[in-house]
């Protein structure tokens, strides 16, 4: 079932799937639309050195499918701004996804790795041998 949009803007019904979490929802009110890299993560990882366009622009990320993600709030708050060394999802597909998508953001707007979240991000990609990145340049207006 497809989500539609009301006169107000708003989303209404459809049927969404929380990768995070393997869990499917009906409607948009229980999810939350989560930064694959927290904007406090984007911060430490040298975000602090942008102007404001280039942070609005990374904020507001619609330019690829993975920057901004709709998974359960549960989920999100479970995240919070950690990075892949301190949460990662469960379920090894996930994980897998999850790895390729973060290094995805990471590497599309330039962002630093620190060693921990690499060797994190090496331990998931090393089962993961038909995953590939894929990053386009960020775009700021």
């Amino acid at each position: 079932m497809a989500p539609a949009v009301d006169d107000d803007c708003k989303l209404t019904g459809g049927r969404w799937y929380s990768y995070y979490d393997d869990v499917y929802v009906d409607g948009a009110k229980g999810l939350d639309i989560d930064h694959m890299v927290p904007l406090a993560e984007s911060w430490d990882s040298g975000a602090r050195d942008w102007d404001a366009a280039r942070r609005e622009a990374y904020a507001n990320d619609l330019g690829e499918d993975v920057p901004l993600i709709a998974v359960t709030a549960r989920s999100n708050r479970s995240k919070s701004d950690q990075d892949p060394a301190e949460w990662m999802p469960t379920d090894a597909d996930a994980a897998c996804r999850y790895a390729y998508e973060w290094i995805s953001v990471k590497t599309r707007w330039g962002l630093s790795v620190d060693e921990a979240e690499a060797e994190a991000l090496d331990a998931v990609v090393a089962d993961c041998p038909a995953a590939v990145v894929t990053a386009a340049p960020a775009q700021v207006r």
